[in-house]
């Protein structure tokens, strides 16, 4: 069992805190932006930095194509709510949960990471009139005015790398453009910001040192979201392009060890990179009440990554109606955004990009799917932002970035 299990958890969390706020006041929909707004939204390049969609994309009976529903299914991302919202493409993440650091460990995992790859790149080509693969920063605006979804590809956690750092130029044959060392545990790359046991390398492995200089030599991005501290001092300091940090949020709002802390949010973006907000480790997870801990336990597991989408939807049916009678308490939609502008305040407009964890267990209530981005638009403009610096927000520092890495790597190769 994987990320499905992740993911469906997530959601229908979030769909409890959505029955609990239906309770009291309707919660807003895309609808309730007012036009004018939206078809500002919708001129802007709207760009996600985390979509963790590729986790559906196995799944029998399971379409990008096709609209789905949180509150179905658990999904976040398909074709006809990334029309909705105006989200004209992002990152299709390939994500390995962490596991042993052993050569059988390793072969697994690259196995594993390559199928996800594959998996990508099938979908797109399954669908060459709606989504086509990007290589460089100025395929997104190629693709986008060809009518098409922009499919660029990252990896988090470089686990399936092993030790061997010439899969890392396999993974980027293959498309891939950005990439973090680490995840939820510490790695032979790197330490990750929560593991239990702490530190073991005090930032980067002499490993994860040669793993960021091949990044740079490749034209890879460099990610540390998931990554300690040290690690991200370790990165601004001595990677040769400026880095991102692709799913974060604010640690003023939430002191959560997977968010920035200001002098950390400060240092990258005045090293000239970006802080894209997260939508998770926004509040505290409260403890079940003993009644909701009994529902849970009544419903049968969540079902595997290979489930078929009948046996997907008859789950969430039953957590969906737990979560109903006996709602969890979650974050909002308010919260989402002061996480947003508090990193704006630190790093300012050229240092913030939108990386909200799609499908990964991102979402609040009010913002439970791509449906739902013109509302952050909104928010900005309310917030005095100009339409400059939230074209920036979206998509623009993300692929400055992203063109910056693969500048430095053609210069340092003499082309």
């Amino acid at each position: 069992m994987r990320r499905l299990l992740t993911v469906l958890l997530g959601s229908a969390a979030l769909l409890g805190g959505m029955a609990h706020a239906a309770d009291k006041k309707p919660v807003d929909k895309p609808g309730d932006v007012p036009k004018a707004i939206k078809t500002l939204h919708d001129g802007f390049l709207i760009l996600d930095t985390h979509l963790d969609t590729p986790e559906h994309f196995s799944r029998p009976g399971w379409s990008m194509l096709d609209r789905h529903a949180v509150t179905e299914d658990g999904s976040q991302v398909d074709l006809p709510r990334m029309k909705a919202g105006g989200l004209d493409g992002g990152f299709f993440v390939i994500y390995t949960g962490q596991g042993d650091l052993t050569a059988e460990g390793y072969r697994g995992a690259r196995d594993f990471a390559l199928n996800r790859a594959t998996e990508i790149r099938e979908m797109v080509a399954a669908h060459p009139d709606q989504f086509e693969l990007a290589y460089t920063a100025e395929d997104a605006a190629r693709i986008n005015k060809a009518g098409k979804v922009f499919v660029f590809q990252s990896i988090e956690n470089s686990w399936p790398m092993g030790e061997d750092l010439t899969l890392m130029e396999t993974f980027y044959k293959t498309g891939v453009r950005m990439a973090g060392p680490v995840h939820f545990r510490n790695n032979q790359f790197a330490d990750s910001s929560t593991d239990p046991k702490g530190k073991i390398w005090n930032g980067f492995s002499p490993l994860g040192l040669r793993w960021i200089a091949e990044a740079n030599r490749l034209g890879i991005l460099v990610d540390v979201s998931h990554a300690s501290d040290d690690v991200v001092d370790q990165a601004v300091a001595l990677s040769k392009a400026p880095i991102i940090a692709s799913h974060s949020g604010a640690k003023a709002v939430f002191d959560h060890p997977r968010n920035l802390d200001d002098a950390h949010i400060k240092k990258i973006a005045e090293s000239g990179g970006a802080v894209c907000i997260n939508s998770v480790y926004l509040i505290a997870n409260a403890p079940p009440s003993a009644e909701r801990k009994a529902a849970l336990d009544a419903i049968p597991r969540p079902p595997r990554d290979d489930a078929t989408q009948a046996d997907v939807k008859a789950w969430m049916a039953k957590r969906v109606a737990v979560d109903k009678q006996y709602p969890p308490v979650r974050a909002n939609f308010d919260i989402f955004m002061a996480s947003m502008l508090h990193t704006l305040k630190i790093a300012g407009p050229k240092g913030v990009c939108v990386g909200a964890d799609w499908d990964g267990g991102g979402g609040v209530e009010g913002l439970e799917d791509v449906a739902d981005l013109p509302k952050i638009t909104a928010r900005l403009k309310a917030e005095g932002y100009n339409d400059a610096d939230i074209q920036s927000i979206w998509s623009g520092n993300v692929l400055r970035l992203v063109a910056g890495a693969q500048a430095y790597a053609k210069s340092a190769a003499g082309k």
